[in-house]
């Protein structure tokens, strides 16, 4: 009740006391600037008020007692450090830059020069750039050389983007052939038949690329295994057949081709076969091993001669 006695007597209310500004010990940028309220709390809209540059993405800076002092006065803040030990810490965050983002804009710029598409690019002591958080950068690739007998490469790389200034690095490196393969994406074991989702193709540097391996997934996709394969291995011509019709010691039917006269007889396989492939069969009416070839599942056909 009291202010409104005063007022109708024509006298103003006591200002309502106002806490003094604290410091801040800890606080986070998001912007390029440092304002006065990353400082000190308690500031109302002179909190916005920019102080400078905050520090790169990244990065921190440590304001101590004696900046802390000047720029309250500077900035009529109501603070005085008390001991002296007072300090602010700014942390400004950011994001690395992706090394596949740097890696495409150099791809780009070797192309002129002779580098395919599907060369791998090794980087030599690369740091990958930091950048804010949320910024879409813009990377530009810069006095590009390339030896071609050597395969190496140098570079500069600009990148820009809201919020920070340019970052430039130099980069250095190497421009490796690739070769495509047929990798294995689970474990196969010997006789299992290649399906369309147990591999995959991969392009892997041609100086890590064993002779023979499968570079198509016709190749692969339908074939039997001769050896075991783990996941990620690239799998091997050699080590692939076509995929047994015949068992070893499965009954088959025997299909004689005599001119003129076509005869059946059951028969056991004495080996294994794939398609079209020649094996040993015993008749089981005559006893006689006779040379087969498989047909197709279970089938076999006795040529005139065998």
């Amino acid at each position: 009740m009291r202010w409104i006695i005063l007022l109708l007597l024509g006298l103003a209310p006591p200002a309502a006391a106002t806490e003094p500004p604290t410091l801040r010990p800890f606080a986070t940028v998001e912007e390029a600037v440092v304002r006065l309220e990353d400082l000190f709390d308690g500031l109302g809209e002179r909190g916005a008020t920019p102080l400078g540059p905050a520090p790169p993405p990244g990065q921190r800076l440590v304001v101590e007692a004696p900046q802390l002092a000047a720029i309250a006065r500077r900035n009529n803040v109501a603070w005085r450090p008390s001991g002296g030990a007072e300090r602010v810490v700014l942390d400004r965050p950011g994001r690395a830059l992706e090394r596949e983002e740097v890696l495409a804009a150099l791809r780009d710029a070797l192309r002129p020069r002779g580098v395919e598409e599907e060369t791998e690019l090794e980087l030599q002591a690369f740091h990958a750039p930091l950048v804010p958080p949320a910024a879409f950068p813009q990377i530009m690739v810069e006095q590009v050389s390339y030896d071609a007998q050597t395969q190496r490469f140098t570079a500069g790389l600009a990148v820009t983007a809201d919020g920070m200034a340019t970052q430039r690095i130099r980069l250095a490196g190497r421009a490796v052939a690739t070769l495509p393969v047929v990798l294995a994406v689970r474990r196969l074991g010997v006789g299992d038949v290649v399906r369309p989702q147990d591999v995959r193709l991969a392009r892997i540097p041609a100086n890590r690329l064993r002779a023979g391996a499968a570079e198509r997934l016709d190749q692969a996709v339908g074939q039997a295994l001769r050896r075991p394969t783990s996941p990620g291995q690239p799998l091997m011509v050699a080590s692939l057949s076509e995929p047994l019709v015949i068992e070893r010691g499965s009954t088959v039917t025997m299909q004689y081709e005599i001119p003129g006269l076509s005869v059946t007889a059951l028969g056991r396989a004495m080996e294994g076969a794939a398609r079209d492939a020649v094996l040993a069969v015993m008749n089981l009416n005559s006893r006689i091993v006779v040379e087969a070839r498989a047909i197709g599942p279970g089938r076999v056909r006795v040529e005139a001669g065998r």
